[in-house]
């Protein structure tokens, strides 16, 4: 684990209140991760892995019951600080319906800022900002609830923009959105990744999207089961499959190539799988 990482978590351990008559269990067990600023990282793993729980420590709603986890150096448990730790960190969860509180999207994007205290002058501009970052401004005086899933979901990455974060933690929120969503969100954030070295953390089960990121972490039962680029850990296709894990498609098809004597590369993309193809087909003959 890196010191100077932006978001430090050292042997976190978490165990949720347990049912009656049920013995505790730690939903996370001993997790080190560590997050540079500007980074672009995909949080990966099954449900019950561990993975969405961590999210939430990274802005401190949830606590470890064991272990550490510092934003910019501060210490989650530390009350006096938990106002400074959610400006930096926002979360934005899989249904932006439960994030959408206003009957207007402009002043829903202005209810974080106002709660933060920002003079009036400061919440338009910043409004108005965070709008035109996910590419909704024309929206700015609509209705919320007619507009699409992916729509909404840009909404509320607005509202956590116009908080002005370090880094936005966003739990699989493309999960409730068809592929024209999921396409309009995803551009969302690398744009703000890499125009405005916005840190992003992304859990997703999509594993296409991962693909995407700079860095990808699999949690399993608790603990980090790998990590590294998207290149080092997708072609570990069989350690990945043992712990009921997806790999993308492409990265399918060829691993199932090898398996039959063709010696493919791994590759990540349908562009890099087609290249990866085109070297066993025959060259194409001018026509006479």
């Amino acid at each position: 684990m890196t010191e100077n990482g932006f978001i430090n978590a050292q042997d976190v351990v978490f165990a949720y209140e347990p049912e009656e008559g049920r013995e505790p269990h730690n939903v996370l067990d001993g997790v080190t991760i560590s997050i540079r600023r500007g980074e672009f990282v995909a949080l990966l793993g099954h449900n019950g892995s561990g993975k969405s729980t961590m999210a939430k420590m990274f802005n401190a709603m949830l606590l470890p019951t064991g272990g550490k986890v510092f934003v910019d150096g501060m210490d989650t448990v530390d009350e006096a600080v938990l106002y400074e730790i959610r400006q930096r960190v926002g979360l934005v969860l899989q249904n932006p319906d439960n994030q959408l509180v206003a009957s207007v999207v402009e002043e829903d994007v202005a209810f974080g800022p106002e709660n933060l205290g920002i003079p009036p002058e400061e919440i338009r501009v910043r409004v108005d900002e965070a709008l035109k970052a996910v590419g909704m401004y024309d929206f700015r005086l609509n209705a919320p609830y007619k507009l699409s899933g992916g729509q909404k979901q840009r909404i509320a990455i607005a509202g956590i923009i116009a908080m002005q974060p370090d880094c936005i933690v966003l739990d699989e929120p493309t999960a409730m959105l068809d592929p024209r969503g999921r396409s309009e969100v995803l551009e969302t954030i690398h744009r703000l990744n890499e125009e405005k070295g916005i840190t992003i953390v992304l859990i997703t089960h999509y594993m296409d999207e991962a693909v995407q990121a700079g860095r990808v972490i699999v949690m399993d039962g608790g603990h980090v089961l790998m990590e590294g680029d998207p290149r080092e850990v997708f072609s570990q296709v069989e350690l990945l499959k043992k712990h009921q894990l997806d790999v993308p498609q492409a990265t399918e098809l060829t691993y199932r190539l090898q398996g039959m004597g063709f010696p493919m590369p791994c590759t990540l993309t349908t562009e890099e799988c087609v290249e990866a193809l085109a070297a066993y087909l025959p060259p194409v003959q001018a026509a006479p």
